[in-house]
């Protein structure tokens, strides 16, 4: 068994923090690093030493794994936690650190290797007779014979970058006509993306749910499914709400879909936290999509209904003790849902927001959880992901575990910046979303910018609240005033209107 006394998180922003509150709790010591855009960040702040990286583009900050691993080693580190994206699933970062003796919070970059092609992948959990969508387990780059093979397979099918995720390298192919040109941007593009131009063609299952199965494995060969997330709400492939359990799923088929993210991580030789991403088609027939060999950002609705903390069970596995539990010990308990609060417009295409937090208020109460790195004065930095925060919540039963966003909804304040809790209202209040009758397509299907448009009553209603506290918090101030005082107290009042959007 090692002991981890310290351990650095190569991230920043919330998950950084997360990670740090669970060491905090352990007794260990945190090292957090940083950039220049991030010198006052919170996860700065809160960790007991901080070490600075670079300039804030992540190449030359976050990404430099053999600046980290000098730091470890200067610093007596034990180990070090990835987070999520950055170095979480880069095996050559895992490598390095364990040449140099230091832990590193996650699978073997073996693991990392199998699973981080999706071709390799497919291969690999075959074997263990886990449900792939129909089309080739290898890559192919002769344009014909794959023609032959989308015509076998039959339209549309879809064109994907081995190594690819987030929707890049990826191409919907309706019929033959299009096939070639459709062929040669998705090699084009993964090759940009990723450095590797490997695409394989499958059946394009149209409007499925988007299901994944939450597992936790130790080195011992014990391996646990803590039951599903669905995260088919989202845009360009990036989730939005994710909620836990699923509203469609029975007690069978989450057994079946359980048992078989076991057979994945059987199949990866998985040690630590990781998910199986499954497509779900409208007859519940499921597919193995892929695995993400890291903690996800929406780990937290697992922890509202197993009542485990999956970074403290992280840590343990780390460290080499067996799994705090077994199969047959885990129960869902209630239901959660988790909001991406984003600087972005939805009423504009998801545009991303800039600008300077100048309202930040969180919601509170029972079961209302907020991981977050933001307050009051903060700027949303240009160069990362815009995830302002994660708005989770907890109740009984899923109708209650809606009302409770909603509340937590309307008690959370933010202005400076456009963001996504309109649009999380609206999902809250959308039929098709209360009954469960939805799909990755949810957005496409159902949603419009004008939705988020406020009515003209509610913009004077806005109007009056603002004059009437502009008014109550001038009360006491001199009726003398100039013309110049005028117009810079009219230019507030107009900002702090502007600032409801």
């Amino acid at each position: 068994m090692n002991t981890i006394k310290k351990l650095l998180v190569a991230n920043r922003g919330e998950i950084a923090i997360r990670v740090m509150r669970t060491c905090r709790e352990l007794g260990i010591k945190t090292v957090a690093v940083y950039s220049d855009a991030d010198r006052n960040a919170l996860h700065v702040r809160y960790a007991d030493e901080a070490y600075y990286l670079g300039p804030p583009p992540s190449r030359e900050s976050y990404l430099l794994g053999d600046k980290i691993i000098e730091i470890c080693i200067n610093n007596a580190i034990d180990a070090v936690h990835p987070g999520y994206g950055f170095l979480s699933e880069r095996s050559e970062f895992a490598n390095k650190l364990a040449e140099a003796g230091i832990i590193f919070v996650g699978p073997s970059a073996y693991s990392m290797d199998l699973m981080g092609s999706k071709i390799a992948s497919k291969q690999a959990v075959e074997k263990f007779g886990v449900p792939l969508v129909p089309g080739l387990k290898e890559a192919i780059t002769d344009i014909e014979a794959a023609k032959v093979v989308a015509t076998q397979i039959g339209f549309p099918v879809l064109i994907k970058a081995s190594a690819g995720g987030g929707g890049k390298g990826m191409r919907i192919v309706n019929n033959v006509e299009e096939f070639e040109s459709q062929m040669h941007m998705a090699q084009s593009e993964a090759l940009s993306s990723f450095g590797d131009d490997a695409v394989f063609i499958e059946k394009y299952v149209a409007a499925p749910r988007h299901i994944e199965i939450q597992l936790m494995a130790d080195n011992h060969g014990n391996v646990c499914y803590l039951f599903e997330r669905d995260c088919s709400i989202q845009r360009r492939h990036q989730k939005l709400v994710e909620e836990a359990p699923s509203a469609v799923l029975t007690p069978e088929l989450r057994k079946q879909m359980g048992e078989a993210a076991v057979n994945v991580a059987k199949a990866a030789q998985y040690s630590g936290a990781g998910t199986v991403e499954f497509l779900l088609d409208e007859k519940l027939n499921f597919y193995f999509l892929e695995m993400n060999t890291r903690l996800q950002v929406e780990h937290p609705v697992t922890e509202l209904i197993t009542g485990l903390d999956l970074v403290k069970e992280q840590i343990r596995v780390a460290e080499g003790h067996p799994l705090s539990f077994k199969q047959e010990d885990l129960s869902i308990y209630g239901h959660a849902l988790e909001l991406r609060v984003c600087a972005e417009d939805p009423s504009n295409n998801f545009l991303p927001d800039i600008g300077t937090l100048t309202t930040y208020r969180v919601p509170q109460g029972p079961g209302i959880r907020v991981d977050d790195c933001m307050e009051e004065g903060m700027e949303i930095p240009i160069y990362y992901d815009n995830m302002i925060a994660k708005l989770i919540v907890w109740a009984d039963t899923r109708e209650n575990a809606i009302e409770k966003m909603k509340r937590a909804i309307s008690e959370y304040r933010i202005a400076g910046v456009a963001n996504t809790l309109g649009f999380g209202n609206w999902v809250m209040d959308n039929e098709h979303f209360r009954k469960g009758n939805f799909d990755t397509k949810f957005i496409d299907n159902y949603f419009k910018p004008e939705y988020l448009m406020p009515t003209s009553d509610e913009h004077l209603e806005k109007a009056l609240a603002i004059a009437a506290s502009y008014l109550f918090e001038n009360q006491n101030s001199s009726s003398e005033i100039t013309e110049n005082s005028n117009s810079d107290q009219s230019s507030e009042w107009y900002n702090k209107r502007r600032n409801l959007r």
